[in-house]
């Protein structure tokens, strides 16, 4: 059960298989059971989300249900959610309620589906290994010793070890297709403004990006179906005809394009994990799909451009956090001032201040043209590249992360490495694009450690029901979505509970 598709599990309750408390329930332990080791919650309110559970199976009794109803996910904290804590992953946020519900939280809740908790992630979606939380690491479930992933890595292990049905996440410049990589699952960033992001803390405003984190692309389908959608509060949000994501699923891939940027197979990448790339390529071939080689000429600028505007927008949007009107107050200082300075250095990370402090500077009237007026000139660069090479493919594929997960603690003190884990998935946010993470298969590191490998793929503007279905068409062929840890143990072995 705990290994079923959001739709096989919307099929049980629908036939009253079992109830949404029970699921609810059965979840419930597991977390209980695993979540101390593997940290991917940092809020459980186990009466509020029991009593949703109640409520979802009273609208499967009435018959008012949509495919979600009943269906716990796990939401990562950086959606406000009204009466649960919301954290940010920090020290700033340890004990914020949220007075109110973020659009995608309102969206599930309408949907009928049950909100497991709120999941553990880096310090304001800053990072690539779920290490710079207040709250302590995420372990990876392949293996405990190495990182999952982030800044969405509590959802991401959550979703791997089967703790939730499915999860939220945020991606920035890789935030959940990087972890889907690493812990082996789907994950989506659809187009930038598809999704509201209204009550979504921000870090980077023309960045962020909610989606789905599922065990299969039909799983992510049906949440892209409940999380998009116009909404009025946000900005940015854009004003579309509502999609059913789910409607080319099954369509075969005859005569696909496939583009393959030489940018994305060039040093930087793990051997090992470009075999596994390879395979999956080969695998497209089978299924009628013709690969076109293209050039992404700018992909080797994409990071230092993104870490000169993603902490500039970072530096401005968390300049509301003072101690004055919400978050961490020092408890002793001396006049207004110096209690801003304590509070915002004991409530701050080192990784978000290292970026407040280059957002500062890039901003400042000295170095505004030198820095962050170029770093937008090339990212317009940056998204041309992408319209060039769509007039030669219909979607772009490669790895989504240039190696398997890594040990915990190994990039921490070398942030420009850590940096580098983004290589491949930054320029689609810098264009707006969507991108997805695909399981792809297995590398075996130099320590014999089994790792999962994911495949990323890349669509046009508003193409995610394409790339749904090319995914979609693969994981018919293939098993590696479903392949799932023993939890610590990095094999290939279903834990019994499982089978």
């Amino acid at each position: 059960m705990i290994n079923s598709s959001l739709k096989q599990l919307g099929e049980m309750l629908q036939a009253k298989k079992i109830s949404s408390v029970e699921l609810t329930q059965s979840f419930l332990s597991r977390i209980q059971q695993y979540n101390p080791d593997i940290n991917a919650y940092i809020a459980l309110d186990e009466a509020k989300t029991l009593t949703q559970a109640k409520a979802a199976d009273a609208l499967i009794a009435s018959g008012d249900t949509t495919p979600l109803t009943g269906i716990p996910i796990a939401q990562k904290d950086i959606f406000c959610a009204k009466g649960w804590k919301t954290t940010c992953g920090s020290k700033m946020l340890a004990n914020f309620i949220a007075p109110y519900d973020a659009h995608v939280i309102t969206q599930f809740d309408a949907a009928g589906a049950v909100n497991l908790g709120k999941t553990n992630m880096d310090e304001f979606a800053m990072g690539s290994s779920n290490e710079t939380s207040y709250f302590g690491g995420v372990k990876n479930p392949w293996d405990f010793k190495r990182v999952p992933g982030g800044s969405s890595g509590g959802s991401a292990a959550a979703v791997a070890a089967r703790l939730c049905a499915a999860a939220t996440g945020t991606d920035t410049g890789g935030s959940i297709r990087q972890p889907a990589s690493l812990c082996g699952f789907t994950g989506l960033k659809p187009t930038y403004g598809v999704v509201s992001r209204y009550g979504m803390i921000a870090f980077a405003s023309s960045l962020d990006q909610a989606g789905p984190m599922a065990k299969s692309a039909e799983d992510c389908a049906l949440m892209m179906n409940v999380m998009a959608g116009f909404d009025e509060r946000d900005s940015t949000s854009l004003q579309r005809e509502k999609e059913d994501y789910t409607r080319d699923l099954h369509k075969p891939l005859q005569g696909l394009k496939i583009g393959l940027p030489k940018e994305f197979f060039a040093e930087g990448l793990d051997a090992n994990v470009g075999k596994v790339i390879e395979g999956a390529i080969a695998e497209y071939k089978k299924l009628g799909a013709e690969i076109v080689d293209i050039s992404l000429p700018n992909t080797g600028l994409s990071i230092p451009v993104y870490y000169v505007l993603a902490p500039a927008e970072a530096s401005s949007n968390l300049s509301r956090y003072d101690g004055v009107r919400y978050g961490h107050r020092a408890e002793s200082y001396t006049d207004l001032m110096d209690m801003y300075c304590k509070s915002r250095a004991e409530g701050f990370g080192a990784e978000v201040k290292r970026r407040i402090l280059i957002g500062t500077y890039v901003l400042s009237a000295g170095y505004y043209d030198a820095y962050y007026l170029k770093a937008q000139q090339i990212r317009r660069l940056i998204a041309q590249d992408f319209v060039e090479a769509f007039k030669q493919c219909d979607v772009i594929m490669g790895p989504a992360a240039p190696s398997t997960a890594f040990k915990a603690g190994e990039k921490v003190d070398d942030p420009v490495a850590m940096y580098l884990q983004d290589i491949y998935t930054i320029s689609t946010n810098l264009a707006g694009l969507p991108g997805m993470s695909v399981p792809a298969g297995f590398s075996t590191g130099s320590d014999g450690k089994v790792l999962p490998v994911g495949l990323q793929i890349i669509g046009n503007y508003f193409d995610e029901a394409r790339m749904l279905n090319v995914a979609h068409q693969y994981q018919q062929v293939t098993d590696w979505h479903a392949q799932i840890p023993n939890l610590g143990k990095p094999n290939l072995v279903l834990p019994e509970e499982l089978k």
